[in-house]
């Protein structure tokens, strides 16, 4: 078949495009060929990529990439809408390339002329590739862009992620007939939970929506994400170093860190200056490097981590904005020191929240409990918006009194030197690191579609512990389907005024399992992820979804 699939982002980085670049691949791979518009600048890196389609003064051009395949392999051609350099988003963020608005922020005028410039763009490729089926991604923009780019012709799927929604649709009532019109003419919704799929029918009341909607949840490359021996892994660190040492290293750095070291300074001194300018501040800092680039002393921290020896590892994966929940695991972090003193964490991700996040693990690291929780009242201002106070995290640390406030500040003494940062790191290179963590968290306070992190750690045969919620519960819950009730138990942990110590147990409960019950647990994550979130199933029923095909998919 002949796929065409809207994304608009770039095909790295984040778990959408994530989901894009992987769904690609595996069409391609099972002999589709796929027409995919996106804003990635550098598609011809990707391997499974066999040409770019840019537009210029004479309108759609293709140029081709000399690639060796198998036989049954199809093909798969990625195309750069001129969009300008305007980029829309849902979530404020830098896009190096790009001057990127959240929708909200956008003019009319800017709104049209996006909008304007990947219709046509669509058509331009409809009438270059004559597409069977289509995709698109997200509840805005990409459902409106095929309902007017493809005329009726060509059916078309509409996948869910729920960012679009939650960040854009729901609050603001602008978006609403885009998504109306978008979803209005899909042949299919695909949602990766029952709980987007709720969301999505409180969001937009459309007649007829519940019988389009099934599970279309994202996949796992089972071929890369897969178990390894432990001490193999962490002695592949070293090599892993070398490969990212090799690769341009913009994002978080030692100008960075003085920035951050400097407004920590004022911070902790006086805990006067408004949230605003703190906020105002680090948007300034922002504009000083790549906040979505890998760390220029990233090669360092893989191997630093590569000489733990047998220390526990516990890691982190996603972007570094406050709705993922990554102040509550550096606040359980000295809970988890408390019984492994020489566990550390791993921190791979991106976004405006690195600072804030750095500031509260300075202010733990010192004892300095009053201005870690003078940076969970700010909130979002330490990400550079608005100030909205972090409830979990307060609970915990107003909370702690008497011998365990002295227990909880001598375990976080100097806890920096327990955690190490790596900034983005790409999917293959993740395929490398996370068999060599002991423990993956998804601690995410804000809705999630699903918990594809928490998939690809399970294939690994590493045990994700995840918050009960959304997309993510529904992850756990297959996965605890193959366990015991007490090891089943330690996957999930309930977001709230004891998300804290919940989530620290389940971390301990886990590095605590004898050898023989680590092997067994692995073995059952990753029989459960090649069966239920390989990629190869999820191709095959996307092209059945954007056909209307309905009759073998799942209802949410």
């Amino acid at each position: 078949m002949r796929v065409l699939i809207f994304h608009g982002y770039l095909l790295r980085g984040t778990g959408s495009n994530v989901y894009n670049a992987e769904l690609a691949r595996a069409l391609a791979a099972a002999g589709h060929d796929v027409h995919l518009l996106c804003q990635d600048r550098t598609p011809e890196e990707l391997p499974f990529v066999d040409a770019v389609g840019e537009w210029g003064g004479g309108g759609l051009s293709v140029r081709a990439i000399d690639r060796v395949r198998p036989d049954g392999w199809g093909s798969c051609t990625v195309y750069r809408p001129d969009i300008g350099g305007l980029l829309p988003v849902y979530v404020a963020d830098r896009y190096e390339g790009f001057t990127a608005k959240t929708f909200p922020e956008l003019t009319d005028d800017e709104l049209n002329a996006y909008l304007a410039a990947n219709i046509a763009a669509v058509r331009d490729v409809c009438a270059a590739a004559s597409p069977d089926c289509a995709l698109a991604n997200h509840m805005v923009m990409g459902p409106y862009v095929l309902s007017q780019g493809l005329s009726g012709n060509v059916p078309y799927a509409v996948k869910i992620h729920g960012s679009a929604m939650e960040y854009t649709v729901r609050p603001n009532p602008r978006f609403l007939r885009y998504a109306v019109e978008g979803l209005e003419h899909a042949a299919t919704v695909l949602v990766g939970s029952t709980h987007i799929a709720e969301r999505a029918y409180d969001t937009v009341k459309i007649e007829g929506l519940e019988a389009r909607t099934f599970l279309g949840p994202p996949g796992v490359d089972v071929s890369r994400f897969a178990p390894r021996d432990r001490a193999v892994a962490r002695a592949g660190l070293s090599e892993l170093a070398d490969r990212v040492e090799a690769l341009p290293r913009r994002g978080y750095g030692p100008g960075a860190a003085r920035a951050t070291t400097a407004l920590y300074g004022r911070v902790s001194g006086s805990h006067r200056d408004s949230y605003e300018s703190v906020a105002a501040q680090l948007s300034e800092f922002h504009s000083g490097y790549d906040t979505a680039g890998i760390d220029a002393d990233a090669p360092d921290a893989l191997r630093a981590l590569a000489s733990v020896g047998d220390a526990p590892v516990v890691l982190y994966v996603g972007k570094l904005i406050v709705s993922k929940g990554v102040d509550l695991l550096l606040a359980a972090w000295p809970l988890v020191l408390r019984r492994n003193p020489e566990a550390r964490l791993a921190i791979t991700g991106f976004g405006a929240y690195r600072e804030g996040l750095q500031m509260l693990l300075a202010a733990l690291s010192a004892g300095d409990l009053a201005t870690a929780r003078h940076i969970a009242a700010g909130g979002r201002a330490f990400e550079g918006g608005p100030a909205d106070s972090l409830g979990h995290l307060i609970a915990f640390l107003d909370s702690l009194s008497g011998d365990a406030l002295i227990d909880y500040v001598s375990a976080a003494a100097g806890m920096r030197g327990n955690v190490h940062w790596f900034g983005r790191l790409e999917h293959d290179v993740l395929a490398d690191l996370t068999p060599a963590a002991d423990v993956q968290v998804v601690p995410s306070t804000f809705p999630e579609a699903f918990g594809m992190v928490a998939a690809e750690a399970a294939a690994c045969g590493v045990p994700p512990v995840v918050a009960d919620h959304s997309g993510l519960a529904e992850v756990s819950r297959q996965l605890e389907a193959k366990l015991s009730g007490a090891m089943a138990a330690l996957l999930s942990f309930r977001t709230g005024p004891q998300a804290v110590p919940q989530l620290a147990a389940r971390i301990n409960g886990l590095l605590a399992l004898d050898k023989h019950s680590r092997a067994d647990l692995a073995a059952r994550l990753a029989e459960v992820s090649r069966e239920r979130f390989s990629w190869a199933g999820v191709a095959r029923e996307l092209t059945l979804a954007a056909s209307g095909d309905h009759r073998t998919l799942r209802r949410p």
